[in-house]
């Protein structure tokens, strides 16, 4: 049985449509995963902030009692 141009058009319809809705729901789910990790970026950036002054701190101690 072959497909005539008519069912041709109406699978590439139904695939567009199934694309679309699957893109969309991928961009739901990723667009707060993205924040998220945005988010525990900029925590770890701070906590190794903090850290290295904690480094410097050590390092000047050690200095003046070595």
């Amino acid at each position: 049985m072959a497909l005539d141009e008519q069912d041709k058009r109406w699978i590439l319809a139904q695939l567009e449509r199934v694309e679309t809705n699957l893109l969309t729901e991928f961009h739901k789910w990723a667009s707060p995963v993205d924040a998220r990790q945005r988010s525990y970026r900029e925590q770890v950036h701070a906590l190794e902030l903090e850290l290295d002054g904690v480094k410097d701190r050590i390092a000047k101690l050690e200095k003046t009692t070595g």
